[in-house]
């Protein structure tokens, strides 16, 4: 929300705000358990599309949904896609995956995280690190094996390294010990 935000320049954490959204996102997984399907997740590909369109407009993006789904069930349109050199989809996915890290840097930019200070430094390379290099961490199990790769390691990472690494605490209220009561 606050990636695509950046990029429309709307604040989507007002309108609709952030519980109608993960309300949102709890009805359509719900759905999709009960059709069958796997759980949703919210794909990042959507901010690069938008910034790469400019097409700002919520419209264009649910009608751009229903044309989707309505060519998943056509055989044909699959094979047509299937038909796309790998090459050239590796080179759409570097477009799409690079605009999303440029995105989210300038968040961090426009929020003024000084990346010169060792803290910030480590845990935005760890995270990056993570992310790009593929890391797994599992328990070593076997097939039962539970692991732990891409974004959801990476936000645990970058909450883990914010929580230990000593230094910033702007986020406390530094009030006198007489008003916190």
């Amino acid at each position: 929300m606050i990636a695509v935000g950046s990029v429309t320049g709307r604040d989507y954490l007002k309108k609709p705000g952030l519980h109608r959204t993960l309300f949102g996102d709890g009805i359509a997984t719900t759905a999709a358990g009960l059709f069958g399907g796997p759980p949703n997740t919210t794909y990042a590909e959507v901010t690069g599309a938008v910034m790469l369109t400019k097409n700002y407009n919520p419209q264009i993006m649910i009608w751009a949904s229903f044309f989707a789904i309505t060519l998943a069930f056509i055989g044909k349109f699959g094979a047509l896609l299937q038909s796309i050199p790998v090459p050239v989809m590796g080179g759409i996915l570097c477009l799409l995956f690079g605009s999303i890290a440029a995105v989210g840097m300038n968040t961090l930019i426009r929020h003024k995280i000084d990346l010169a200070e060792a803290r910030n430094l480590v845990i935005v390379s760890v995270t990056l690190v993570f992310g790009i290099g593929g890391v797994l961490i599992g328990t070593g199990n076997g097939p039962n094996d539970f692991g732990l790769k891409g974004i959801a390691l990476c936000a645990i990472t970058a909450i883990i390294l914010n929580l230990i690494l000593p230094g910033h605490d702007s986020w406390k209220h530094n009030k006198p010990d007489d008003q916190l009561l």
